[in-house]
C-alpha cells in the first residue's frame, strides 16, 4: 500500500494569481493573516496579491518580515505575536521560508501547544486554519509538502514539523510571480527543486505514484534550468521551473528526501548557508556514493539530464549521472565544494554527527550510510 498527498486545489499558469480572491471567498475568509517577507514586499509582489483582495468585507493583517532560513525561535516569536488574535484564513506569499512559517502558523493557531511540541512526524493532532500558498521562487515546492523546516541553533541542526495538516487547501503557482527572483536565488532554488525530484525518485519510499512526479519534474527542470539562469525573463522556462518545483513538492509528500538533504541541513544550520546552496554542495558527492545501489534509476536520471548518455549501457550511464548533475550545477553558477563557501575541514566530524542523527531523511536514502560514510562524503566535498 502507498499514498500520495496534494493540496486540495492547485491553480497553475501565468495569471493564476487572479484566482486568489475566488479561493478566499470559497474558503469564507474574512479575517486573514498574510505572510510575506521584506524582499517580496519591496519588489511589489505582495501587493499584486493584496490588490486582488481589495474587498471591504475582508480584514487582512500583513506580516511582511518573515526571515530567510528561519530558526525555531523565529516561529516562536511570530506565534507569540498572533496567538491571542482571531483569524480564519492564512495566506503565504514568498519562498519556502515564508510558506513554512505560514503553514506552521495555520496549525499552531488551532492546536494547543508551542512550536517545539510539533517538531517531528505526525505530532499535530488537529487540522489548521485554511491556507493558501503562492510561491515566488521555483525551488522548495513548499506549497505542496507536509513539511516545515526550522533550524535549531543550539543543536546546530534543522528539524521539521511534518504533518498532512500542513498541506494547504490551495496552492496558486503563477510563474509570473517568480520573474523578479534574482539570478542567485533562481539558480539555487532551481538546483533545490532538482534535488527533490531526483532524491524522491531513488528513495526507498518511492512509489509508482511519486515516481511520475519525480520523473516529469526532472524533465521540466533539466530542459529549462540553464535557460532561466541565463535569462530570468524567459516565461516559458520560468513556467517549466515552477511546475517542476511543484512536482518535486508532491513527490516529497509521497516519497521523502534522502542523504543530500541530511548532509545539507547541518551546513545550513551551522554556517547559515542557504538551503539550495547547501544541497548543491552535497548533490553530486552523495550521488557518487548512491548510484551503484540503484543502477537502473540513476541510468534513467543520466538519460534525462544528458541525451549523450542514451547510447551508454546502464552502469556507465548511472555513473555519468553524477557528472551530469555536477555540470548542471556549475553551468548555473552554484558551488559544489565546501571550500567555495569557507566551510573548514575541521568542522566535518561535527557536521557528520549532526547529519547522522537525521534518521527521517537517511532512512529514505537508497543506500544505508554509516557515520564513517557520511564523514567520507563531506571530505570528498572539501
Amino acid at each position: 500500500m502507498f499514498n500520495i498527498r496534494h493540496p486540495q486545489k492547485t491553480w497553475f499558469g501565468v495569471g493564476s494569481v487572479s484566482k486568489v480572491a475566488e479561493e478566499v471567498h470559497f474558503l469564507n475568509g474574512k479575517h486573514i493573516l498574510f505572510f510575506t517577507d521584506k524582499g517580496i514586499s519591496e519588489a511589489g509582489i505582495a501587493n499584486i496579491v493584496l490588490e486582488k483582495l481589495n474587498d471591504e468585507s475582508i480584514e487582512i493583517t500583513v506580516h511582511n518580515t518573515c526571515p530567510p532560513e528561519p530558526a525555531i525561535q523565529d516561529l516562536e516569536n511570530i506565534f507569540d505575536q498572533y496567538k491571542n488574535k482571531k483569524f480564519d484564513l492564512i495566506i503565504g506569499v514568498g519562498g519556502g521560508s515564508t510558506m513554512d512559517i505560514a503553514k506552521s502558523m495555520s496549525v499552531l493557531l488551532t492546536n494547543s501547544g508551542n512550536p517545539r511540541d510539533f517538531l517531528g512526524i505526525d505530532l499535530v493532532p488537529k487540522p489548521g486554519l485554511p491556507t493558501i500558498l503562492l510561491p515566488t521562487t521555483s525551488g522548495t515546492g513548499a506549497e505542496a509538502t507536509p513539511n516545515a523546516i526550522f533550524s535549531i541553533p543550539e543543536d546546530q541542526v534543522k528539524l521539521a514539523i511534518v504533518s498532512t495538516h500542513l498541506i494547504p487547501e490551495v496552492a496558486i503557482v503563477d510563474p509570473e510571480l517568480t520573474i523578479t527572483a534574482p539570478p542567485k536565488v533562481t539558480s539555487a532554488a532551481g538546483v533545490d527543486a532538482l534535488t527533490h525530484c531526483l532524491e524522491t525518485y531513488v528513495a526507498r519510499n518511492a512509489t509508482v505514484l511519486s515516481e511520475v512526479y519525480s520523473i516529469e519534474g526532472m524533465k521540466l527542470i533539466s530542459r529549462s534550468l540553464r535557460k532561466v539562469c541565463k535569462d530570468g525573463s524567459d516565461i516559458e522556462a520560468r513556467s517549466d521551473m515552477a511546475l517542476g518545483s511543484y512536482y518535486g513538492g508532491v513527490a516529497l509528500a509521497g516519497a521523502g528526501a534522502g542523504a543530500i538533504h541530511a548532509l545539507a541541513y547541518p551546513l545550513g544550520s551551522r554556517f547559515h548557508i542557504p538551503h539550495g546552496i547547501s544541497n548543491s554542495l552535497m548533490f553530486s558527492h552523495v550521488m557518487k556514493v548512491n548510484y551503484s545501489s540503484e543502477i537502473k534509476k540513476f541510468a534513467k536520471i543520466a538519460n534525462i539530464l544528458d541525451e549523450n548518455t542514451l547510447s551508454f549501457d546502464e552502469e556507465k550511464a548511472a555513473k555519468n549521472s553524477v557528472d551530469a548533475v555536477k555540470r548542471l550545477c556549475e553551468d548555473c553558477g552554484v558551488p559544489t565544494r565546501l571550500s567555495e563557501v569557507d566551510v573548514p575541514a575541521r568542522a566535518i566530524p561535527e557536521l557528520a554527527e549532526s547529519a547522522f542523527k537525521l534518521e527521517r531523511l537517511l532512512n529514505c536514502n537508497p543506500k544505508q550510510l554509516t557515520l564513517e560514510d557520511i564523514e567520507k562524503i563531506y571530505q570528498s566535498a572539501t
